[in-house]
């Protein structure tokens, strides 16, 4: 995240959510909201160097699609851009909902960028209070975003700004009405990668300090053949390329083991971890589409004990 910039990993993200709520059938994550949080402008502006970049992507779709941009995109979002942000969001929004009949109080969104979670579940707003925090210009972004789409922000949804990469700040959730009392789930998808292995660690560590036993935090994370992995059509390679290009680098990949001791520092039980392969059987089993588990990128559920 360059300081003062909106992050545009936020908005294509975004983008691939609308575009997935729009036009894939069956849904893994059905966000009807993102569309309405990005101009058409912007949705055009993504859609066209989308189509623009292909032979970046894949210089043989580039060729076979050559007259039909719409085929182009399609195959841009199903097999490089969408797979992971739906089913990390999917996998999240499924362990919230759950942990919601086990007394779950509060909902903390690292990195949230364009979440849309509190608005689509408004029957929640008297049973769970949520926390999106993300950096200052991206936080001020949304903001202006909600205004543009005249959505009002729930009464149960704060939004807090918090360069939380260089250090967490307790006192900036508290200010919210954090309560360090309470059971509460820390999202942190997305994040990992963009961090130092010391940064994870301190902050994880930082997160988890002050919350109740049964509290906990789901993240997902790069494992230790990410920079070797090609995956199909190159788009592991293609992933870490667009993340440096634009100014938000990968640094930090895992093994289980590592992802595993790292979190037990933090007082912290694996509860269930989704290897590439069970993420794939999970949330793209069936499908007729090109829509697949990213090679390299696992998922945790992990519990304070």
């Amino acid at each position: 995240m360059k300081q003062n910039k909106s992050s545009m990993t936020a908005l294509v993200a975004a983008f691939g959510r609308a575009y997935h709520s729009q036009y894939d059938s069956p849904k893994i994550f059905n966000d009807d909201v993102a569309q309405k949080l990005i101009s058409p402008q912007e949705f055009a502006d993504i859609r066209r160097n989308m189509v623009q970049g292909i032979a970046f992507f894949n210089p043989e779709i580039a060729e076979r699609y050559l007259d039909d941009p719409e085929a182009i995109l399609r195959w841009i979002v199903q097999v490089q851009l969408s797979p992971t942000p739906l089913a990390r969001a999917a996998y999240c929004e499924a362990i919230v909902l759950h942990e919601l009949s086990l007394g779950l109080k509060q909902y903390v969104i690292l990195g949230a960028g364009l979440d849309s979670f509190a608005y689509r579940y408004p029957t929640l707003m008297e049973r769970l209070t949520i926390f999106e925090v993300d950096a200052p210009a991206t936080q001020a972004s949304k903001q202006q975003r909600l205004r543009d789409a005249q959505l009002a922000v729930p009464s149960n949804l704060h939004l807090v700004p918090m360069d939380f990469t260089g250090e967490f700040s307790y006192s900036s959730l508290l200010t919210q009405g954090f309560d360090p009392e309470a059971k509460t789930l820390f999202s942190l998808l997305g994040v990992s990668y963009y961090l130092t292995k010391e940064e994870n660690t301190r902050l994880i560590m930082e997160l988890l300090a002050k919350v109740p036993s049964g509290s906990s935090i789901v993240l997902d994370y790069a494992d230790e053949y990410l920079m070797e992995e090609q995956g199909v059509s190159g788009r592991v390679a293609k992933m870490v390329q667009m993340a440096a290009a634009s100014g938000e680098p990968m640094q930090s990949w895992f093994s289980y083991s590592e992802i595993e001791e790292l979190l037990a520092g933090a007082g912290l039980l694996v509860y269930e971890h989704l290897s590439p392969a069970e993420i794939n059987e999970r949330f793209f089993s069936g499908r007729n589409d090109a829509l697949s588990a990213f090679e390299t990128i696992h998922y945790v559920h992990a519990v304070k004990q």
